[in-house]
């Protein structure tokens, strides 16, 4: 049981259907003090929403009341996840429940004439025993259990079918009848224990991506305490601790790298195969791995405060909500029982009495009441969901909520900040132009007048010049806003770095074929520095904000998406414009100040689009927050991390068509699954009314529709980056 804020889990034992998980939610929600109550009958879990007069212990009891245990153990269900006993339990039953259901086809086989045989009669009576009562036992521990409470579940259908068929059975056995049914009952009971342990495995493997992410973490870490290394259990780690890290071992806290250097694996938390150089200053992620040198890390964050931990919440998060159309299902599964009970009661009494047929009426029944369980219905969407959610956060993309991937589906129009979303966010030197000197001579003049400017265009000709080796040191430095900057070198000349006005004012003079290719350049989008001295201005170094190597793919692939893609940006128009053709963006927002941003969403949606807005920086957090969907750049802020309803974790703007791609396909099994547990119940109830369904083949087909919905959910571990 885990309690945050006003959000409670409740981890619920004895649920079997969506009924059950029908009922557990109308429970919840007749407390007082709760507002709201999802349950997830694949995960086990009820998400309460609750104020202080709700506590844990009245919450505990209301599902107790209603005929359902809960747990109460500290486990989150990341962890409870990781404990596979369902399947095992299964098996057990499993493997005595073959041996019997083999010995009765044969007695099928064999017929009439078999049954003729007193000693055959009774073997096969000795034989259903145990299937009935040792093999079936959950199915009638369940039963009695709800009917204690007045209500059903499909373990009441499945007792309800069986026990009438054993029961019958066992009257006609006594009194010397012929009539035997007991291959029906152990029939029955073995095919839909097969069917549970399948989709207990099934079910397992949905689960299998957060419980490789729990499994990620390291469970050891040094810590260096005055300079001795100590290997200690990683819950007694503290943050401000030092901790040690060899080569090929994994990182086991955040931190911040102090000393060492090294390359460190972060394809865990990005998707990313290549190594990231790591140096003092550095921070690094808990569960990655260290490639190659030593390094020493102070921690920052442990426990569940670490991103391996937040990762893991928020993928638990979306995995406990639940769908509009799940919630659809639960309110047919909650009513289904008692129809089918009905139902199964009217076909025995029409046989019975009009066509005086009473034991085609019992196998009829039987069979209705067997092929009805609404078990598929409970499972198409959570397993859907679990394995979709799962396969993001393998793929680098978090989705904070069953909502937030209802709302992917429906996103009509993207609306991608320009700086750090499609570009890189730092300026990068594009192009050098030079006239009567040489290319490296002008970027390293200019990268050494501009060795003490802040300026992130200066910084950026500093960092490409100093590539090629140390630069000159220079004196009477000076720098003027807006324009450029002047030094002068060791050998006594004057270097001039700047606008062409600068250049003006120093008394240069501007070639006109610089000019020309100058302008040229700026009509892309760049900036130009002119470089000159002694009287000439001598070349121009053309500074931009790169785009991400991704960038148009991702714009092309949500263009086949049938999406609409808009960059928003604070850039001119002319220069907004040219990096919009380069990545064949037609729409733009130019000169758009920060707080202007959230009016531009809202412009949108009035026009009647439903809008995805992506972003990294905290100018963007209330777009994020006003859009229909946030889509947040894991290298961006925290502040807009936290706005957003999907993060990514890497920078990679290819991110978002996988969240849309994979939103899509989700919502899509969904709706598959859906369709065909409808379809199935809906086609099969009138064919067993009827007669025209024997109830050993209603048996093997439920246990299977619920397989068969599981299945195509698991189809979705296998989806990969829309390509």
């Amino acid at each position: 049981m885990r309690t945050e804020q006003n959000a409670v889990d409740l981890h619920v034992e004895g649920m079997t259907c969506g009924s059950c998980a029908a009922r557990v939610q109308r429970a919840l929600e007749k407390v007082d003090g709760v507002e709201k109550a999802d349950v997830n009958f694949a995960t086990g879990v009820a998400r309460v929403t609750a104020g202080a007069a709700a506590s844990l212990d009245t919450l505990a009891d209301a599902v107790r009341v209603a005929g359902y245990d809960v747990r109460d153990d500290g486990a989150t269900a990341a962890a409870d996840s990781a404990v596979p006993g369902d399947p095992y339990r299964w098996r057990l039953r499993l493997a005595v429940a073959i041996p019997a259901a083999t010995f009765m086809v044969v007695m099928m086989f064999l017929g009439r004439r078999a049954m003729e045989s007193d000693a055959l009669r009774w073997l096969t009576f000795a034989v259903s025993i145990p299937i009935q009562f040792w093999v079936g036992w959950p199915f009638l521990h369940e039963a009695a259990r709800r009917a204690r409470h007045l209500t059903a579940n499909m373990d009441s259908l499945i007792a309800l079918g069986t026990l009438t068929a054993f029961l019958y059975s066992m009257v006609q056995l006594f009194s010397g009848g012929m009539e035997l049914y007991f291959e029906t009952a152990v029939l029955i009971i073995s095919f839909i224990t097969l069917g549970r342990y399948l989709e207990a495995r099934a079910k397992d493997r949905a689960g299998a991506a957060i419980r490789a992410l729990v499994e990620l973490g390291a469970k050891d870490a040094r810590v260096v305490v005055n300079g001795a290394e100590r290997m200690v259990p990683i819950e007694e780690v503290g943050v401000g601790d030092l901790v040690r890290i060899r080569p090929g071992e994994k990182i086991p806290v955040d931190g911040e790298v102090v000393d060492g250097a090294s390359a460190v694996d972060e394809s865990m938390l990005t998707g990313e195969s290549i190594p990231i150089d790591k140096a003092p200053g550095d921070q690094v992620v808990g569960a990655t791995l260290n490639s190659s040198g030593v390094l020493t890390v102070r921690a920052t964050a442990v426990g569940a405060d670490s991103a391996l931990a937040q990762i893991v919440k928020l993928v638990e998060d979306a995995q406990t909500g639940k769908a509009a159309l799940q919630r659809l299902a639960d309110r047919v599964s909650a009513v289904f029982v008692p129809v089918v009970i009905g139902v199964a009661l009217i076909t025995f009494a029409s046989w019975a009495t009009l066509a005086d047929d009473p034991e085609r009426g019992l196998l009829a029944a039987v069979a209705v009441l067997i092929i009805a369980c609404p078990c598929a219905l409970g499972l198409a969407t959570p397993t859907a969901i679990m394995a979709g959610t799962g396969r993001g956060a393998e793929l680098g993309v978090l989705i904070k909520s069953t909502e937030s991937l209802e709302h992917i589906r429906r996103i009509t129009t993207v609306i991608f900040d320009k700086t750090g979303t499609l570009t890189r966010g730092e300026m990068t030197v594009t192009d050098v132009v030079a006239i009567g000197a040489s290319d490296e001579q002008i970027l390293r003049r200019a990268g050494a007048a501009e060795a003490h400017s802040e300026h992130p265009i200066g910084a950026a000709i500093r960092r490409r010049a100093a590539a090629s080796g140390e630069l000159s040191p220079v004196s009477d430095f000076s720098a003027t806003a807006g324009l450029g900057v002047r030094a002068s070198m060791p050998d006594g000349v004057m270097v001039w770095a700047g606008r062409s006005k600068l250049m003006a004012e120093g008394g240069l003079r501007m070639p006109e074929r610089l000019a020309d290719e100058a302008a040229l350049l700026e009509k892309t989008g760049k900036t130009v520095v002119f470089v000159g001295w002694a009287g000439e201005v001598r070349g121009a170094i053309a500074v931009a904000d790169v785009l991400k190597d991704g960038a148009r793919r991702a714009v092309d692939d949500l263009a086949r998406l049938g999406l609409s893609v808009v960059m928003l940006t604070g850039d001119n128009e002319q220069t907004a414009h040219a990096i919009a053709r380069s990545l064949g963006i037609r729409r733009v927002l130019s000169e758009v100040l920060p707080e202007d941003k959230v009016e531009e969403v809202r412009a949108l949606q009035r026009a009647g689009e439903v809008v995805a807005m992506v972003g990294d920086g905290v100018n963007d957090a209330p777009a994020l927050a006003q859009a229909d969907l946030g889509i947040a750049m894991g290298t961006g802020t925290d502040v807009a991390i936290e706005a957003a309803d999907v993060t990514l974790m890497t920078g990679d703007p290819t991110r978002v068509v996988t969240a849309v791609s994979l939103a899509r396909r989700t919502y899509r099994t969904i709706v598959q699954n859906l369709f065909w547990a409808f379809a199935y119940n809906t086609a099969a109830i009138p064919a067993a009314a009827l007669g025209l369904l024997n109830p050993i083949l209603a048996g093997a087909a439920m246990a299977f529709s619920s397989v068969s919905v599981v299945t195509n959910s698991l189809r979705l571990r296998r989806f990969e980056r829309f390509s």
